[in-house]
Protein backbone atom coordinates (compact mmCIF):
# COMPACT_ATOMS: atom_id res chain seq x y z
CA UNK A 1 0.00 0.00 0.00
CA UNK A 2 1.20 3.51 -0.79
CA UNK A 3 1.61 6.06 1.96
CA UNK A 4 -1.44 8.18 2.77
CA UNK A 5 -1.02 11.96 3.11
CA UNK A 6 -3.16 13.98 5.52
CA UNK A 7 -2.56 17.63 4.65
CA UNK A 8 -5.91 19.25 5.36
CA UNK A 9 -5.65 19.35 9.14
CA UNK A 10 -7.30 22.32 10.81
CA UNK A 11 -5.48 23.93 13.73
CA UNK A 12 -7.39 25.73 16.45
CA UNK A 13 -5.29 26.80 19.40
CA UNK A 14 -6.65 25.90 22.81
CA UNK A 15 -6.00 29.29 24.40
CA UNK A 16 -6.69 28.28 28.04
CA UNK A 17 -4.29 25.37 27.61
CA UNK A 18 -1.74 27.67 25.95
CA UNK A 19 -1.88 30.13 28.85
CA UNK A 20 -1.34 27.23 31.25
CA UNK A 21 1.63 25.96 29.23
CA UNK A 22 3.35 29.35 29.30
CA UNK A 23 2.50 30.05 32.95
CA UNK A 24 0.06 32.89 32.34
CA UNK A 25 -3.30 33.61 33.90
CA UNK A 26 -6.29 34.77 31.90
CA UNK A 27 -6.14 38.18 33.57
CA UNK A 28 -2.40 38.72 33.08
CA UNK A 29 -3.00 41.87 31.07
CA UNK A 30 -0.79 42.65 28.10
CA UNK A 31 1.10 39.34 28.22
CA UNK A 32 -2.06 37.25 28.05
CA UNK A 33 -3.39 39.46 25.26
CA UNK A 34 -0.13 39.10 23.31
CA UNK A 35 -0.20 35.31 23.68
CA UNK A 36 -3.78 35.22 22.39
CA UNK A 37 -2.78 37.39 19.44
CA UNK A 38 0.04 34.99 18.57
CA UNK A 39 -2.36 32.06 18.76
CA UNK A 40 -4.70 33.80 16.31
CA UNK A 41 -1.76 34.46 13.96
CA UNK A 42 -0.71 30.83 14.12
CA UNK A 43 -4.18 29.55 13.29
CA UNK A 44 -4.01 31.41 9.97
CA UNK A 45 -0.48 30.29 9.13
CA UNK A 46 -0.35 26.71 10.40
CA UNK A 47 -0.48 23.79 7.99
CA UNK A 48 0.04 20.67 10.13
CA UNK A 49 0.39 17.45 8.18
CA UNK A 50 0.78 13.71 8.61
CA UNK A 51 1.83 10.73 6.52
CA UNK A 52 1.19 7.09 7.29
CA UNK A 53 1.46 3.69 5.69
CA UNK A 54 -0.15 0.37 6.51
CA UNK A 55 2.72 -2.11 6.59
CA UNK A 56 3.00 -5.81 7.31
CA UNK A 57 5.41 -7.79 9.44
CA UNK A 58 7.54 -10.10 7.30
CA UNK A 59 9.91 -11.59 9.86
CA UNK A 60 10.61 -11.50 13.60
CA UNK A 61 14.11 -12.15 14.89
CA UNK A 62 15.45 -12.00 18.42
CA UNK A 63 16.43 -8.32 18.32
CA UNK A 64 14.70 -7.04 15.19
CA UNK A 65 11.56 -7.10 13.11
CA UNK A 66 11.30 -6.80 9.33
CA UNK A 67 8.34 -4.80 8.04
CA UNK A 68 7.63 -4.57 4.30
CA UNK A 69 11.22 -5.64 3.70
CA UNK A 70 12.73 -2.98 6.01
CA UNK A 71 14.63 -4.18 9.07
CA UNK A 72 14.00 -2.29 12.32
CA UNK A 73 16.40 -3.19 15.13
CA UNK A 74 14.84 -3.10 18.60
CA UNK A 75 14.24 -5.84 21.13
CA UNK A 76 11.36 -3.89 22.68
CA UNK A 77 9.68 -3.28 19.33
CA UNK A 78 10.14 -6.95 18.43
CA UNK A 79 8.44 -8.12 21.63
CA UNK A 80 5.67 -5.53 21.37
CA UNK A 81 4.88 -6.75 17.85
CA UNK A 82 4.88 -10.40 18.91
CA UNK A 83 1.25 -10.96 17.90
CA UNK A 84 0.93 -8.10 15.41
CA UNK A 85 0.85 -8.64 11.67
CA UNK A 86 -0.19 -5.14 10.58
CA UNK A 87 1.23 -1.81 11.78
CA UNK A 88 0.87 1.87 10.93
CA UNK A 89 4.18 3.63 10.27
CA UNK A 90 3.87 7.40 10.40
CA UNK A 91 5.31 10.89 10.54
CA UNK A 92 3.32 13.88 11.80
CA UNK A 93 4.48 17.50 11.76
CA UNK A 94 3.44 21.00 12.73
CA UNK A 95 4.83 22.09 9.36
CA UNK A 96 7.52 24.39 7.99
CA UNK A 97 5.05 27.25 7.76
CA UNK A 98 4.75 27.46 11.53
CA UNK A 99 8.46 26.83 12.09
CA UNK A 100 9.36 29.85 9.96
CA UNK A 101 6.75 31.89 11.83
CA UNK A 102 8.05 30.83 15.25
CA UNK A 103 11.66 31.49 14.24
CA UNK A 104 10.76 35.01 13.10
CA UNK A 105 9.91 36.09 16.65
CA UNK A 106 12.74 38.14 18.15
CA UNK A 107 11.27 38.98 21.52
CA UNK A 108 12.21 36.31 24.08
CA UNK A 109 8.72 36.00 25.54
CA UNK A 110 7.06 35.90 22.13
CA UNK A 111 9.51 33.22 21.05
CA UNK A 112 8.60 31.16 24.13
CA UNK A 113 4.88 31.54 23.46
CA UNK A 114 5.32 30.75 19.76
CA UNK A 115 7.20 27.53 20.58
CA UNK A 116 4.30 26.44 22.79
CA UNK A 117 1.84 27.12 19.97
CA UNK A 118 4.14 25.28 17.57
CA UNK A 119 4.00 22.24 19.88
CA UNK A 120 0.22 22.46 20.06
CA UNK A 121 0.06 22.28 16.27
CA UNK A 122 2.15 19.09 16.32
CA UNK A 123 -0.22 17.59 18.85
CA UNK A 124 -3.13 18.51 16.59
CA UNK A 125 -1.49 16.68 13.69
CA UNK A 126 -0.78 13.63 15.83
CA UNK A 127 -4.31 13.53 17.23
CA UNK A 128 -5.82 13.95 13.77
CA UNK A 129 -3.71 11.04 12.52
CA UNK A 130 -4.79 8.77 15.38
CA UNK A 131 -8.45 9.68 14.92
CA UNK A 132 -8.23 9.10 11.17
CA UNK A 133 -6.68 5.64 11.60
CA UNK A 134 -9.26 4.67 14.21
CA UNK A 135 -12.21 5.87 12.14
CA UNK A 136 -11.00 4.36 8.88
CA UNK A 137 -9.59 1.00 10.01
CA UNK A 138 -11.10 0.29 13.44
CA UNK A 139 -7.90 -1.38 14.70
CA UNK A 140 -8.88 -1.32 18.37
CA UNK A 141 -6.44 -0.13 21.00
CA UNK A 142 -3.16 1.11 19.56
CA UNK A 143 0.20 1.77 21.19
CA UNK A 144 3.13 3.72 19.76
CA UNK A 145 6.89 3.49 19.67
CA UNK A 146 9.15 6.29 18.44
CA UNK A 147 12.81 6.03 17.38
CA UNK A 148 15.00 7.80 19.90
CA UNK A 149 12.61 7.41 22.81
CA UNK A 150 14.59 4.46 24.19
CA UNK A 151 18.22 3.37 24.01
CA UNK A 152 16.90 0.08 22.66
CA UNK A 153 15.48 1.86 19.57
CA UNK A 154 17.94 4.70 18.95
CA UNK A 155 17.46 7.81 16.85
CA UNK A 156 19.46 6.38 13.94
CA UNK A 157 16.54 4.01 13.37
CA UNK A 158 14.78 7.02 11.83
CA UNK A 159 16.58 6.11 8.61
CA UNK A 160 14.92 2.72 7.99
CA UNK A 161 11.58 4.06 9.22
CA UNK A 162 11.72 6.88 6.65
CA UNK A 163 12.72 4.31 4.00
CA UNK A 164 9.60 2.35 4.89
CA UNK A 165 7.43 5.44 4.39
CA UNK A 166 8.92 6.57 1.06
CA UNK A 167 9.37 10.21 0.09
CA UNK A 168 8.50 11.87 3.40
CA UNK A 169 10.10 15.19 2.49
CA UNK A 170 8.34 15.41 -0.85
CA UNK A 171 5.02 14.36 0.67
CA UNK A 172 4.76 16.47 3.83
CA UNK A 173 7.99 18.50 3.93
CA UNK A 174 9.75 16.64 6.76
CA UNK A 175 13.49 16.23 6.20
CA UNK A 176 15.79 13.84 8.05
CA UNK A 177 19.18 15.38 8.83
CA UNK A 178 22.54 13.62 8.88
CA UNK A 179 22.17 13.30 12.66
CA UNK A 180 18.70 11.72 12.24
CA UNK A 181 16.81 14.71 13.59
CA UNK A 182 13.70 15.89 11.82
CA UNK A 183 13.10 19.29 10.26
CA UNK A 184 10.66 20.91 11.10
CA UNK A 185 11.73 20.31 14.69
CA UNK A 186 8.13 19.87 15.88
CA UNK A 187 7.70 16.55 14.10
CA UNK A 188 7.26 13.01 15.38
CA UNK A 189 7.72 9.61 13.75
CA UNK A 190 6.99 6.09 14.81
CA UNK A 191 5.04 2.87 14.62
CA UNK A 192 1.47 2.44 15.82
CA UNK A 193 0.48 -1.16 16.45
CA UNK A 194 -2.55 -3.03 17.80
CA UNK A 195 -2.24 -4.16 21.38
CA UNK A 196 -4.29 -5.59 24.21
CA UNK A 197 -2.31 -3.79 26.89
CA UNK A 198 -1.14 -0.21 27.16
CA UNK A 199 2.48 0.64 26.49
CA UNK A 200 4.46 3.85 26.80
CA UNK A 201 8.21 4.08 26.26
CA UNK A 202 8.25 6.12 29.48
CA UNK A 203 7.69 2.87 31.38
CA UNK A 204 11.21 1.81 30.37
CA UNK A 205 12.89 5.20 30.78
CA UNK A 206 14.40 6.16 34.12
CA UNK A 207 15.03 9.79 33.27
CA UNK A 208 13.92 11.89 36.20
CA UNK A 209 11.87 15.09 35.95
CA UNK A 210 10.98 14.54 32.28
CA UNK A 211 8.43 17.19 31.21
CA UNK A 212 6.97 14.85 28.57
CA UNK A 213 6.48 11.80 30.79
CA UNK A 214 3.22 9.99 30.00
CA UNK A 215 3.58 7.00 32.36
CA UNK A 216 5.61 6.20 35.49
CA UNK A 217 8.93 4.39 35.16
CA UNK A 218 8.71 0.65 35.91
CA UNK A 219 12.26 -0.45 36.80
CA UNK A 220 11.45 -4.15 36.56
CA UNK A 221 9.49 -4.12 33.30
CA UNK A 222 12.41 -4.79 30.96
CA UNK A 223 13.54 -7.88 32.87
CA UNK A 224 9.98 -9.18 33.22
CA UNK A 225 8.93 -8.71 29.60
CA UNK A 226 11.77 -7.78 27.27
CA UNK A 227 14.92 -9.57 28.40
CA UNK A 228 15.80 -12.77 26.45
CA UNK A 229 15.19 -14.74 29.63
CA UNK A 230 11.61 -13.48 29.75
CA UNK A 231 10.75 -15.15 26.46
Amino acid sequence: MDSVILDNIAFRADVPQLLKMVHLEDDDGDDATAARTLAAEAEVIARPKALYKIAYVDEKGDEHVTIDGIRLSSRVLRVNLDTAQRVFAYVATAGMELERWADSKEDILERFWAEAIFLMALRSASTHLSDHVQERYRPGMLARMNPGSLEDWPLRQQQPLFSLLGDVQGSIGVQLTDSYLMVPRKSVSGIMYPTEETFESCQLCGREACPNRRAPYDPGLFERKYSPAAT
